[in-house]
């Protein structure tokens, strides 16, 4: 294109066409061989969790949260193979208000448990999607600096999706991976307090509820199945002016126990204060959770709860499956829109809709 500035009007002042830009594309990029990446079979995943290799734990892992089924028909049979190595950890679930300082003191508690008591720990943080991109930030490592450096860590942050609670099955198939591979600790960090924390408490030993002080009335938004779940509650940010603060809540929280019926362990749950920026009272929570189970493997309680736990996720499985099988069904696919659009144009109830459907499923199954 001509430049105006060379026109007569403009004499004396010429401007150069320029040099030819390089392409911005490597010219060797297209004559490169592309690598392929190795798929590992069953026995490759097996072996290589058993021996602790993080890196083929991560891509089990990754398996167990993909919704295709192949991917599905693989991690299932790999959590089977790792089956006869799990069960030797301490699980602990950790939950709280959001911004009670989860990951902080998740950082702090990790490396504490790691000097104090030796052996591996793997956190699993459960971190929030959208609910309209359905994505997520899956930041949690970098508010655990130095346990996501320590190398007998494994931080695995992972979408919630949608799951109510924050905590789906697949933490339930991971924690039995993350046990095969020589993890004797497991932290779960939950969302935050939502009305489906019993996700949590069915996969874990012990339930630590984190809770904050001077935010208004201390038991308000404290709902009452979450406090009758805590096996411990540890209020953190127990320092400088909100030292004072932190005690009163304390005291609040005990009494507010009281009112409660005694935990079917036979425990009776502990409140204590912390401060997790700075490193305060952190002994003590540790000291709380350690005693808990050692009085519940004493009395039994452990073996019992780990069982029940174990009834729990068959059922939760058996729901999940048919409910799958049911979405799924191409005769149902097909019906479903139709059927949704004569229940908002009120030609059909909910109700009769649901059982229309449900009769033309079961009519499926039975031919």
């Amino acid at each position: 294109m001509e430049h105006p500035e060379n026109n007569e009007a403009y004499k004396g002042l010429v401007v150069n066409a320029g040099i030819e830009q390089p392409s911005s594309v490597n010219p060797y990029l297209k004559n490169r061989p592309r690598r392929k990446k190795r798929e590992l079979s069953v026995s490759d995943y097996v072996e290589g969790i058993v021996k602790g290799d993080v890196t083929v734990l991560s891509q089990a892992v990754t398996l167990v949260e993909s919704v295709k089924p192949e991917h599905q028909a693989v991690a299932q049979e790999v959590i089977e193979k790792c089956l006869p190595y799990s069960g030797n950890s301490v699980r602990v679930g950790i939950s709280g208000v959001p911004g009670a300082g989860k990951s902080t003191s998740i950082d702090v508690f990790g490396l504490h448990v790691l000097e104090e008591h030796g052996g591996k720990l793997a956190v699993l943080a459960i971190d929030p999607s959208s609910e309209r991109s359905k994505g997520s930030i899956l930041g949690d490592k970098t508010r655990m600096e130095k346990l996501s450096v320590h190398p007998k860590s494994f931080i695995r942050p992972s979408p919630s999706a949608g799951s109510l609670g924050g905590v789906a099955r697949k933490t339930r198939e991971t924690i039995v991976l993350c046990e095969a591979a020589g993890f004797d600790k497991i932290f779960v960090e939950t969302v935050g307090v939502g009305q489906s924390e019993t996700a949590v408490h069915s996969m874990v030993d012990f339930f630590l509820l984190i809770q904050l002080a001077g935010t208004g009335d201390e038991l308000q938004g404290i709902k009452r199945g979450i406090m009758e779940m805590a096996d411990g509650i540890v209020i953190n940010k127990a320092d400088g002016d909100n030292l004072e603060r932190a005690r009163l809540a304390a005291t609040q929280f005990r009494n507010a126990l009281h009112l409660f019926p005694a935990p079917e362990s036979g425990w009776t749950p502990q409140v204590l204060t912390y401060s997790g920026f700075y490193n305060l009272g952190v002994k003590e929570v540790w000291d709380m959770v350690y005693k808990y189970i050692d009085f519940v493997k004493d009395n039994g309680y452990f073996e019992y709860r780990r069982n029940e736990q174990s009834k729990y996720w068959m059922y939760e499985t058996i729901n999940e499956q048919l409910r799958d099988s049911f979405y799924h069904n191409p005769q149902i696919e097909a019906m479903l829109t139709g059927k949704e659009k004569q229940v908002l144009q009120g030609n059909l109830t909910s109700f009769v809709a649901a059982k229309n459907l449900l009769d033309t499923y079961f009519a499926e199954l039975k031919k």
